[in-house]
């Protein structure tokens, strides 16, 4: 997969979060999204296109190729995990969320990684002292 900027990679996550909620993606929804105007959107379009991660017909729907999914995906589960990371440590939802979205793009494989353990590690933790507390 070729390392996208992080913009390229904000319209990918665009797409298909518009996607899981609406079904149908437009032009001007991911514009809406990412409170960009349409133009910007036709360019980066262009270039996703050209990547081979998205398809579009003229003033038709966004629908993301097989690459592009994967690509999508893989920088929304960051952002989920980013997100519950800084949750965990007590950093407001909204806050959490842009966050979330601005060190997504950064971060080493191996951070995450390491981040990823420690979300999995007190998730189990918080789990069972909740557990606990129910049979005391």
């Amino acid at each position: 997969m070729k390392k996208l900027s992080q913009s390229l990679e904000d319209y990918l996550e665009a797409v298909l979060v518009l996607h899981l909620s609406k079904g149908a993606v437009r032009l001007k929804d991911i514009a809406a999204e990412l409170r960009v105007k349409a133009p910007s959107v036709v360019r980066a379009l262009g270039e996703l296109k050209a990547l081979g991660y998205v398809e579009q017909e003229p003033y038709g729907l966004v629908e993301l190729t097989p690459s592009g999914m994967a690509a999508a995906k893989s920088v929304l589960c960051r952002h989920k995990l980013l997100r519950g990371f800084l949750e965990q440590l007590g950093v407001p939802s909204e806050i959490a969320n842009e966050d979330a979205c601005a060190i997504e793009h950064v971060l080493s494989s191996e951070t995450l990684d390491r981040i990823e353990s420690f979300v999995e590690k007190n998730v189990k933790k918080n789990s069972k002292k909740k557990e606990s507390k129910k049979t005391t």
